[in-house]
């Protein structure tokens, strides 16, 4: 990613790149403050939002499976570009009044990710490797609050508009669904359209969605300030 800055934003990037560290909060089980490395900045020219190392881990510790102790360095690359995914979605939400992700709705976020882990003690556990002592950490739960206010945005930006025709639906379930029924289930009878057209809506909402999204991040990446001041 090209990383650019404008030159009233230098002189604050390059003192931050300077020091290349920011004071966070107690971590460990001694009580001892973490001194953690900045990795980049995203700037929308009002706000600026430092991206840390510990942001990293945190994002990498919700994946099952994905080895921590250390992290890999395209793990770790691929969770920075997640995280500044993150907060150009965020800093563009922040521009709209909302209200305030409820419990519940973080608490089923919350579930969500736990559903992917073999259990509850292996969750927590992966927590606590990256520094959150459980899932009612403050930094744990502001982390579940923004991943919540950016699904809810993307909600109201794109899904909520989204239309899919019925000629898309048949398009879709001759050109796609039944090759690849057929592929997968050979000698079974391929179920009729309508029994599968709410399925078929579904999947080409969530292109549509995804799509939109990725040019709605082009644009937002080439109006913010993007920096790495740090290799991971």
């Amino acid at each position: 990613m090209k990383a650019h800055t404008s030159n009233l934003s230098k002189s604050i990037v390059y003192r931050i790149a300077a020091f290349g560290l920011v004071m966070l909060f107690a971590v460990n089980s001694n009580g001892q403050e973490i001194v953690d490395k900045t990795v980049a900045t995203v700037s929308d020219g009002v706000r600026t939002e430092l991206i840390t190392f510990s942001d990293l881990n945190w994002q990498l510790a919700l994946v099952p499976g994905i080895e921590l102790q250390p992290a890999s360095s395209d793990d770790l690359n691929q969770a920075l570009q997640l995280v500044i995914r993150q907060r150009l979605i965020a800093l563009e939400a922040e521009r709209l009044p909302s209200a305030e992700p409820t419990k519940e709705e973080v608490d089923n976020e919350i579930n969500r990710i736990l559903a992917g882990f073999p259990s509850i003690a292996d969750f927590v556990r992966r927590l606590r490797s990256v520094g959150f002592s459980s899932v009612d950490d403050e930094n744990f739960q502001r982390m579940m609050k923004q991943r919540v206010a950016i699904e809810k945005y993307l909600d109201f930006r794109f899904r909520s508009f989204v239309v899919i025709t019925p000629d898309a639906e048949t398009n879709y379930y001759q050109t796609v669904f039944v090759p690849d029924f057929k592929r997968r289930n050979p000698g079974i009878v391929v179920p009729e359209i309508e029994t599968v057209r709410a399925r078929i809506n579904q999947i080409l909402t969530e292109q549509k969605v995804e799509t939109d999204i990725e040019g709605f991040l082009d644009n937002a990446r080439a109006r913010a300030e993007i920096v790495i001041l740090n290799e991971v």
